[in-house]
């Protein structure tokens, strides 16, 4: 299998390609980026430790080692500021995503092909790329609430003082400023999330809040996200490479899930070697869906500023 990340250079393409690598699953990985002498010293400095992790054929490229690629993974774009919401994002970032998704349509794909979408404002831009038409709507997958989930159940373990894995509760709709909650179904280990000690509601929400403002917060502290988006990365890209039929909140074309339709957002999605293969409905309360609903007017009023 061959991955090329599009943003290799940078960030975030840099730690999701040593997190992939961890993983030993791409027999090949391009890091293309328009930072060339970056993205060769990543490169350089990922093949100095293959003999430890796998025998993967690591290089950086121009647009034409997008060719051939199973999995185009798109992390280049602007960063977000510290104040700006991730929607502000879509007047600086879609000119370049839309000049990447010409390298794209232009490159020599294998048949079965996936686009996935990290670069932020994701749903929005993950909208641009099924409309591209590149590839079907069910193989092009945002990064979406994934990474928002990931962060949402470390936290909450960490107030709970429990094993993370155990935590299951889901962030759902925008990747940004609407995301919302699934407090109805949260659960540690199967047991409801409120019969646990320490459990307050206020003090729950405010995890919910700072989980939202997370991002910022990383971006203040150290310059911008890496590692927490990194696994999570891998964890979309090993359910792809090894058809795990992964349940996870990834942003794809809605299709009248909870009324929701023709828009890109994160809903419980089955996740295999063909891409997004069925969104889930998820059980949750009338405030939660009138939320998502939201959610996607939000989106959807984002896509008409943008002439989506």
């Amino acid at each position: 299998m061959k991955i090329s990340i599009i943003g290799g250079g940078g960030r975030v393409g840099s730690n999701a390609a040593y997190a992939l690598q961890l993983g030993g699953l791409a027999r090949e990985m391009a890091l293309v980026d328009v930072a060339r002498d970056m993205a060769e010293g990543e490169a350089l400095d990922l093949r100095h430790g293959s003999s430890l992790t796998a025998s993967q054929k690591i290089y950086a490229g121009g647009p034409e080692a997008i060719d051939g690629s199973d999995i185009v993974l798109i992390t280049a774009g602007l960063r977000r500021k510290p104040d700006e919401s991730r929607l502000e994002l879509i007047n600086r970032n879609v000119v370049l995503f839309r000049s990447i998704l010409e390298d794209v349509k232009k490159a020599a794909l294998p048949k079965g092909a996936i686009i996935l979408v990290v670069s932020n404002p994701v749903d929005i831009l993950t909208q641009l790329a099924v409309d591209a038409k590149i590839v079907p709507p069910s193989r092009v997958i945002g990064l979406g609430t994934l990474l928002d989930t990931t962060r949402f159940r470390s936290l909450l373990a960490e107030h709970f003082n429990v094993d993370p894995r155990c935590v299951n509760a889901l962030i759902l709709g925008e990747h940004g400023d609407s995301m919302v909650p699934i407090w109805s179904s949260a659960t540690i280990n199967g047991a409801a999330i409120e019969s646990f000690p320490g459990y307050e509601k206020e003090e729950v929400q405010g995890i919910f809040d700072f989980t939202k403002k997370s991002g910022a917060e990383v971006i203040r502290l150290k310059g911008g996200a890496g590692y927490a988006v990194g696994v999570a990365i891998r964890e979309l890209v090993d359910a792809i490479l090894l058809d795990k039929r992964a349940v996870l909140p990834v942003s794809t074309l809605q299709q009248d899930a909870l009324g929701i339709s023709d828009i890109c957002l994160s809903l419980p999605t089955i996740v295999g070697c063909d891409g997004a293969l069925q969104v889930i409905e998820p059980a949750v309360s009338e405030p939660e869906k009138d939320a998502l609903r939201n959610s996607a007017q939000v989106l959807k009023g984002t896509m008409e500023q943008v002439g989506g």
